[in-house]
């Protein structure tokens, strides 16, 4: 039941993502702000991030907070009754007591996976904060909530602070809609989906409230714990109507013009954090800085910025008996992603306890090996022809170096005697293992580069996740 609900909460944003795809990257609007497109270039180069979702739907374990969605294809596992899941899930508050956290050993673990920058989930679309908020009490830091006495109980905080230590680049994951909140799902009238529960051009002043609201949460979390260089922000429904493309309209029946003025809390933000980058998702146009296709990555290369978010098991937060992807299969998504010139933005949740599970820190550790001795092939790297065909994908750091990044299949035992490599470089060139830093036998051919592979490495290097063969031009 739990897969049925998972695969159904990702097909919410997933179609409307798929069809509005092709859409957004030929609407795509460069920073015109030069401390952004600054921001934007490093960006670029990281390659590599981790988000992480803590809530309230850590402490029993289900699809974020999805639960609270009544639409149809939402499922409540024990529950025959919506309200009774409603009020359970809220009474997590009660329970909330995640006293394993200890965000120095989780940056450690994020530096330590060669990971350069983490988004924290600050409020996810139930409403809970995970941050000392001054406009609503549902929140960790509610003297309600068992974890409020715990010293490290402003969770935002202290994981950013610990990252930021770590030396990794920082952001914010805020949800624009909320489910708590009286001023977007108003009690006197019962939800029905994800919108709000009243006609907003009925009740303006109510939705008003919840605008200077939201704004607040926002300015709260981007200018009261120090330097935050994205702001990442879900919910896409929530969108001035004018934004919405006729495709977009067609999977979500968006209702109101959900106006929540970008423009303002962009600026608010980077007056804060001056050339902060702001994804504002599917909503297209200058509050979109880079596409952000999730649980998938883009069919070709791209030549906007963009950044596939795909968990390391199969949800956002932890669920019980989650089935993680394997070391290999994540160096290899990273891969090809990269080839295509996007970032992963990997995501990793902790248990109610807040502790990860000893897989996830494996996995982790698993990705950090390899980057540290292969990362010169990933980090600030730019996509080059022919990308990727079958199992070697491409990258290139100027006109003169390019990186054929071979990728063992799952029960390969050696590798092939020539690997045929497609390359524009002409001229004598050095061609070598980068992990083993040995120079490989070679010849240009018109079908490519045939780079011979030792009879006595074939095996071993099947063992590696990848393996990363670098072809340079001589000087």
């Amino acid at each position: 039941m739990k897969a049925i609900l998972l695969v159904s909460a990702f097909l919410g944003c997933i179609l409307t993502n798929g069809a509005i795809a092709q859409t957004e990257e030929e609407t795509y609007v460069w920073p015109k702000d030069p401390k952004v497109m600054e921001s934007l270039k490093a960006w670029q180069g990281y390659k590599f991030g981790l988000l992480i979702h803590m809530g309230l739907y850590s402490v029993q374990g289900t699809i974020e907070s999805w639960g609270l969605c009544p639409e149809d294809w939402v499922g409540r596992p024990g529950y025959d009754d919506y309200y009774k899941y409603a009020q359970d899930y809220r009474g997590n508050k009660m329970k909330f007591n995640p006293v394993q956290f200890d965000p120095q050993k989780w940056a450690h673990a994020f530096k330590g996976s060669g990971a350069k920058y983490m988004i924290y989930s600050t409020k996810h679309h139930d409403g809970f904060c995970l941050f000392d908020t001054k406009y609503t009490d549902f929140k960790v830091t509610d003297k309600a909530c068992p974890f409020s006495v715990n010293p490290k109980a402003n969770v935002y905080k202290e994981i950013m602070e610990a990252s930021r230590k770590e030396g990794l680049a920082v952001g914010a994951y805020f949800s624009k809609p909320d489910w708590t909140s009286p001023y977007f799902w108003w009690p006197y009238y019962p939800p029905k989906d994800r919108n709000p529960t009243y006609d907003i051009t009925k009740y303006p002043d109510r939705w008003k409230k919840f605008v200077e609201y939201t704004q607040n949460q926002i300015n709260e979390v981007t200018t009261e714990y120090g330097k935050v260089d994205i702001l990442w922000l879900d919910g896409c429904w929530v969108m001035p109507k004018s934004k919405i493309t006729k495709r977009v309209e067609e999977f979500c029946k968006y209702p109101f013009d959900m106006d929540i003025n970008m423009k303002l809390i962009a600026e608010k933000a980077r007056k804060a954090n001056p050339g902060m980058l702001v994804v504002d998702r599917w909503v297209y146009g200058e509050y979109e800085n880079y596409l952000t296709p999730e649980q998938k990555t883009m069919d070709k290369a791209s030549k906007v910025p963009w950044e596939s978010c795909i968990t390391m098991g199969g949800a956002w937060g932890w669920v019980p008996g989650d089935n993680y992807k394997s070391t290999k299969e994540l160096i290899q998504l990273l891969v090809g992603i990269v080839a295509k010139g996007g970032n992963l933005l990997l995501g990793v949740g902790p248990k109610g306890t807040g502790e990860f599970e000893p897989a996830v820190y494996d996995r982790l550790a698993g990705m950090g090996r390899w980057l540290n001795v292969n990362g010169e092939a990933i980090y600030e790297t730019v996509p080059v022809e022919p990308f990727q065909i079958g199992k070697i994908a491409y990258t290139a750091k100027g006109p003169d170096t390019i990186y054929a990044i071979y990728m063992p299949a799952k029960n390969e035992t050696a590798l092939p005697e020539n690997l045929t490599i497609k390359t524009n470089l002409k001229g004598k060139l050095n061609v070598s293992l980068l992990a083993e830093k040995k120079a490989l036998k070679s010849k240009l051919t018109p079908e490519g580069l045939i780079v011979a592979i030792p009879q006595t490495m074939r095996e071993s290097l099947a063992k590696q996740e990848a393996v990363v063969v670098k072809i340079s031009a001589r000087k």
